[in-house]
């Protein structure tokens, strides 16, 4: 168990690797309990919320999502989330546990008198567990019943219970198939005991923010405060799929077309440790034709790969893949590659 965020998490239960390779191979679940969840509902919450994220949320209908990001008027990263809309006039977003209140009061911050909006911090009455893995629909039937009670991808399936909202949502965080399932606090160890019993049944096990770390890097998902910063843009993080410029008058839109239209000052690469070497870890030095460029921002072992990965923001003509760089790991310096994400991909059937 350690500290994050405000809150006591399991880095493993069993074991990292097995952990890892569990929901590779069958299902694991994860306390995420400790993500944020806020409401913003009304006539206008529509118009609001496309004011405030970059993509566009008038795109979604009822019962879909898309990532998104919450930027400050340089640009910067204030946070990656994941917006649902629930109703015509209700969208419930998803948050990084470390951002819950920045996010609250840079989204409140927006609000006019003319907004016909409401905003409600559901975070501390939430708690939430992902299910992944590719047996995660063998849990969710043993759990829930059904294949109508399974959200397809980027979804959500809203139920009013005695107790609440429960909400089950398409999305995770490792690269496999699975769901994320908030519910009220009150009613989480007793969700947590059955679901941990569907999984064990399916031959899964619990898992903790250890592989969850491994899973979402060898799928090159960014992890906020590593590989995103309030410092660099969606576009230095080659995040601009997520971003639409067409959509006027979001916040940080006009620092990120001036960005774009000067170059970007670097960029987000992934990188794969090519020798025999330890594996790299969050502010190892960078080098790029013998000078030092950067440093990593997320870095581990790979436990589907048998190597070294990770990420980091080096110069533009150093990030095309296949060029080398090293890694300065204890005073010594190991070669790596540039290459496209992610590094995993699932074999083919």
């Amino acid at each position: 168990m350690v500290p994050f965020a405000g809150w006591e998490m399991p880095v493993q239960y069993s074991g990292i690797v097995e952990e890892h390779k569990t929901v590779r191979q069958t299902v694991g679940v994860f306390d995420i309990s400790h993500m944020g969840q806020i409401i913003v509902g009304g006539k206008g919450a529509e118009a609001f919320l496309n004011r405030v994220l970059t993509n566009n949320i008038a795109k979604l209908q009822p019962g879909e999502g898309q990532y998104t990001m919450l930027l400050n008027e340089r640009g910067g990263v204030i946070d990656d989330l994941i917006a649902y809309r629930t109703s015509e006039r209700e969208f419930f977003l998803v948050v990084n546990a470390s951002r819950i209140d920045a996010d609250w009061a840079q989204i409140e911050s927006q609000l006019t008198e003319d907004d016909d909006v409401l905003m409600a911090n559901a975070s501390d009455f939430t708690a939430g567990l992902a299910i992944q893995g590719p047996k995660a629909r063998e849990v969710a039937a043993a759990v829930f019943g059904g294949e109508d009670s399974y959200p397809a991808h980027n979804a959500i399936l809203v139920t009013m219970t005695e107790n609440g909202p429960m909400w089950l949502c398409g999305t995770g965080y490792t690269g496999e198939e699975g769901f994320e399932f908030f519910m009220p606090a009150e009613t989480a160890v007793s969700w947590f005991r059955k679901i941990v019993e569907a999984v064990k049944a399916a031959g899964g096990m619990p898992c903790g923010l250890g592989a969850r770390d491994t899973l979402r890097l060898e799928m090159g998902y960014p992890l906020n405060g590593n590989d995103l910063s309030e410092e660099r843009t969606p576009l230095q993080a080659g995040l601009g799929f997520f971003v639409d410029l067409e959509k006027s008058g979001f916040v940080g839109r006009e620092a990120l077309v001036a960005q774009k239209a000067a170059g970007l000052p670097d960029k987000l690469a992934v990188f794969r440790m090519t020798g025999a070497a330890p594996p790299p870890r969050p502010h190892y030095p960078v080098a790029f034709g013998g000078e030092i460029v950067g440093e990593v921002c997320s870095g581990s072992q790979a436990p589907s790969l048998g190597g070294g990965i990770g990420m980091a923001y080096l110069p533009t003509d150093a990030v095309k893949p296949g060029n080398t760089i090293e890694i300065e790991i204890r005073g010594r310096r190991f070669p790596a590659e540039i290459v496209k994400k992610p590094f995993y991909r699932k074999p083919a059937a």
